[in-house]
């Protein structure tokens, strides 16, 4: 048997890899309810009839060509024509390179900066890829600490004692996965302030900008003023077309630093031929079109939020930060003597009452442990019946 690679060997997602249990509890029969991915699709919310014609209609026009490596320069426009209409941020289609999903823009960028032992900074807690793709190309994933009382905001000066000669990229997930925080301006712009003083590349993932309740999402190129930045968005969330894997980077550069970067992604960009053409057809509509879903969306999921944030408080030895942004609760859990850690609370959740979330130290060993992230977009009927179950664990303990 060949061995496999140590790179590959150190892979972990726990957001699917608790699927693995969940899946032979039921072929035994049991009844699970699935609180762990963020897909809409997967619930009582459909990608727009307008955007589902467009990617048919491209499909019948025959637009099922390789499309150019860095994206249709139609749908490049829409973005740029986007950015400017919502955040009032200048950039140009060559700034633009659309990918499959956030997750591969995540892989390109990582690989063109990242070598052996260089440091990325990451929120603690984080999107898991992150820290396993740093990892795979034989960086180094450091976690900042992101405050949980003062609603996950990240703390400044914790970032500032993380930066050592190895640091390289900052990464800012905002609005956050997997707390929901949102992070306000004053927050950004001290991050960027740090990031250009160390010269560190900084990126932007900010795939739920637009799925926000009291407050108003901070776009990171808006307030950086002449420092660079590279931001990540897609059509998973917002446009509700998880299944299509599309998503896009963009390079705000306004000196020019970031051209040797943009350079590397682009090689990337070509090696892997393109990404989907008709999906890039419909995406295009997606942006020009109407957006009147979005509110519909947002009103729905704030009900389920608030359902969500109440209940969960009210369970003896839980209790949860609100979630201002996305469609996740992380919720801090008292183990007490009652479970060694968050795994085992989840997995003993799982198998008892056939509820499945994920344990929070999958987003990080250390600002995520004792907490479980668990999504709030099913009717609040399954959400009902699934706290029920929650609290019924906890207080059999």
């Amino acid at each position: 048997m060949i061995d496999l690679t140590e790179r590959v060997k150190s892979i972990e997602y726990a957001i699917r890899d608790v699927v693995v249990h969940a899946k032979k509890l039921e072929k035994t029969g049991k009844k699970i309810i699935y609180l762990n991915i963020g897909d809409p699709c997967k619930y009582d919310f459909d990608t727009p009839q307008h955007i589902k014609e467009a990617y048919c209609e491209a499909i019948k026009k025959g637009y099922n060509w390789y499309s150019d490596s860095k994206g249709l320069l139609e749908l490049r426009e829409a973005i740029v024509e986007k950015e400017k209409r919502l955040n009032n941020v200048n950039i140009d289609p060559e700034d633009v390179v659309i990918t499959s999903g956030i997750s591969e823009a995540i892989s390109m960028l990582i690989a063109t900066v990242i070598d052996k032992e260089d440091e990325v900074l990451v929120p603690g807690p984080t999107y898991p890829p992150y820290i396993a793709y740093t990892k795979f190309f034989g960086g180094k994933p450091v976690s900042y600490k992101c405050d949980e009382e003062n609603g996950w905001q990240p703390d400044i000066e914790d970032i500032r004692n993380k930066i050592s000669n190895k640091t390289k990229m900052l990464v800012i997930i905002n609005p956050n996965n997997p707390t929901g925080a949102l992070y306000n301006e004053k927050t950004i712009k001290e991050i960027l302030n740090v990031a250009a003083e160390h010269k560190l590349i900084v990126v932007s993932d900010e795939i739920y900008d637009q799925i926000v309740y009291e407050k108003r999402h901070i776009n990171t190129a808006k307030v950086a003023g002449d420092i660079p930045v590279v931001v990540f968005n897609g059509f998973s969330k917002v446009y509700l077309a998880t299944g299509w894997r599309l998503g896009y980077m963009y390079f705000y550069d306004p000196e020019g630093k970031l051209e040797h970067l943009r350079e590397g992604v682009e090689k990337q960009a070509r090696i892997r031929l393109s990404a989907n053409t008709p999906a890039q057809v419909a995406a295009t509509t997606a942006l020009k079109g109407p957006q009147d879903h979005i509110r519909e969306m947002v009103e729905k999921l704030r009900k389920r939020r608030d359902y969500t944030w109440k209940r969960l408080n009210e369970i003896d030895g839980i209790s949860c930060t609100k979630p201002e942004a996305a469609f996740y609760a992380f919720p801090k859990i008292n183990l007490g003597n009652k479970w060694k850690d968050d795994k085992e609370f989840v997995l003993g959740l799982l198998k008892s009452k056939g509820v499945l979330v994920v344990f929070g130290s999958g987003f990080d060993p250390v600002y995520g442990k004792d907490h479980f992230r668990m999504v709030f977009l099913p009717p609040l009927e399954i959400l009902e019946e699934a706290i029920n179950k929650l609290e019924e664990y906890v207080s059999s303990k």
